[in-house]
């Protein structure tokens, strides 16, 4: 591949090959590496039969994919890569230049000095994340415990990879892996290479006139190059790091069923550089007041109250490379056609690609965002810490822009999970200590990187520093109903709670027949 001026993208097809030299093929990304597995003929499909466990031996050893690529350009360069999962060492020429270890982040590293003019390599290195997160629950001072009862694999929770591809009681446990984002070249003279645009903040003012401020506030990385930005058909040159905009009959984003999904297209250029965002003008508000029967829970919208009607979503599929866009928007439009108006984006897959959260922009629909914590207890060392502080900054930054997510929420059942375990029953002070520190932290990077975000701690939970059992008490903020399939409770049980907020709740069925046969 030659390179343009200021960018080469690296995605398409790679060679890899097993550690021990025993297997290799061709390699496709974005993608896992079970998926070309497949294509290849090496293991088969790990949704048919018991086949699952037939191909656990393939996250249990190290991978390496390579490419070659031409570079004839001179500057300053840039590796940009997300979605790289999980543990894994990027060389360019034999020479490192990445040492990643979290799912959730994106990678920038600078590689001027190992590229070459003509042919280079590239190669990387998937580190097997079954042992590594063995090796690092072994150096830990203490065991910190798993979701055994949902995820065979053990360990994961010492990994910053979506929970899930250990095994779920609706997930298969064969820990994929792979790259499945974009990973490109670029140069540095090329501005909008992210996190640039990511940094760019929108302050919105809803006037009692019914107008609308908008606040664009611009990264400092834009420095003194001159630029434009475009909002509600209005251009203007940059002169300070802030512009501010007056929308007096602004047309405002709606959840689908309360109203129309008007979105507002900002532009942003720099010299030859463009860069589009859709940004829908909304206020929302996360009304928790207390009342005669403990504390309310909903969401009001332009000062009105919405009635939530949704579903959680899981990963679209076990094998990342089958979760396409084309398949995401069926999904998220058939739970539109269900007349639901919220999905909440459950904490233990990911914090979903971009195309996600603009679909549900486009569709109206709401997105109650979990932080990616789900189901187990976690190390709060200052490591690990630091790792999610970096997580969360750039996953806010990230998504911050997109109307549809009315909530951040720190965790899936991390509360819970504290009563579930042998080792934080004997020992809940330290257990407990130890979420403390890992629920701060998460909120104090959230708000660091949006002051403005409706913040819950905990799904389900009663309310800030409420450590008690919101699986069983419907007074106050959400609850997560699962009495009726996990305790073995009748059908007419439904009857006797009236939650302020049910995010969970169901009874899992039998696959179709289709699916059988």
């Amino acid at each position: 591949m030659a390179a343009s001026r200021s960018e080469i993208d690296l995605s398409g097809t790679w060679r890899i090959k097993s550690a021990d030299g025993k297997h290799a093929c061709e390699y496709q990304i974005p993608g896992d590496v079970h998926s070309s597995l497949i294509t290849a003929g090496i293991i088969p499909d790990p949704y048919i039969g018991r086949n699952e466990y037939d191909v656990r031996w393939v996250a249990e050893q190290d991978w390496i994919a390579t490419r070659e690529f031409e570079w004839s350009g001179e500057g300053q360069w840039d590796l940009d890569i997300d979605y790289l999962d999980t543990v894994a060492e990027i060389k360019i020429n034999n020479k490192s230049v990445l040492k990643a270890d979290n799912c959730f982040r994106r990678y920038s590293p600078d590689v001027s000095k190992v590229l070459r003019r003509g042919k280079n390599k590239i190669e990387i290195h998937f580190f097997s994340n079954v042992k590594e997160a063995a090796k690092r629950q072994k150096a830990h001072p203490y065991y910190v415990p798993f979701a055994a009862q949902n995820c065979p694999i053990p360990d994961t929770n010492f990994l910053r990879k979506p929970s899930c591809h250990a095994g779920w009681d609706w997930n298969l446990a064969i820990m994929p892996f792979g790259a499945y984002g974009h990973i490109k070249l670029r140069s540095k003279s090329k501005l909008f290479t992210n996190p640039f645009i990511h940094d760019l903040s929108i302050k919105q003012q809803h006037n009692k006139d019914g107008s609308v401020e908008v606040e664009v506030l611009w990264p400092m990385a834009f420095g003194e190059q001159e630029s434009y930005i475009t909002f509600a058909g209005e251009t203007r040159l940059r002169t300070t790091n802030s512009e501010r905009f007056i929308v007096k009959r602004p047309r405002l984003w709606w959840p689908t069923g309360a109203g129309a999904q008007h979105l507002y297209e900002l532009k942003i250029q720099c010299g030859d550089e463009t860069e589009f965002r859709k940004i829908g003008l909304r206020h929302i508000d996360l009304v928790n007041q207390k009342d005669k029967i403990g504390a309310r829970f909903l969401f009001r919208v332009n000062g009105k109250e919405i009635f939530c009607r949704g579903a959680n979503w899981i990963p679209a599929d076990a094998l990342p490379s089958r979760a396409t866009p084309e398949l995401t928007r069926r999904l998220l439009q058939a739970a539109v056609d269900a007349n639901m108006n919220m999905i909440r984006v459950w904490g233990g897959g990911y914090y979903e690609q971009d195309w996600f959260y603009d679909i549900c922009d486009e569709l109206g629909i709401m997105i109650w965002q979990d932080f990616q914590f789900a189901c187990n207890l976690y190390p709060a060392d200052e490591n690990f810490l630091k790792q999610v502080r970096r997580e969360v900054s750039e996953q806010v930054a990230r998504l911050k822009l997109h109307a549809c997510i009315v909530v951040w929420c720190g965790d899936n059942e991390l509360i819970g999970a504290l009563n579930w375990f042998p080792e934080s029953r004997a020992n809940r002070d330290r257990y407990l200590a130890a979420y403390d520190r890992l629920n701060h932290t998460i909120e104090q990077a959230a708000k660091g990187a949006d002051p403005s975000i409706n913040w819950w701690p905990s799904s389900p939970s009663s309310g800030a520093l409420n450590f008690g059992d919101a699986w069983h008490d419907d007074r106050s903020g959400d609850m997560h109903f699962w009495s009726v399939w996990h305790e073995g409770k009748n059908f007419e049980h439904y009857r006797d709670v009236k939650p302020r907020f049910c995010s969970e709740f169901g009874f899992q069925s039998y696959p179709s027949l289709h699916v059988i046969k």
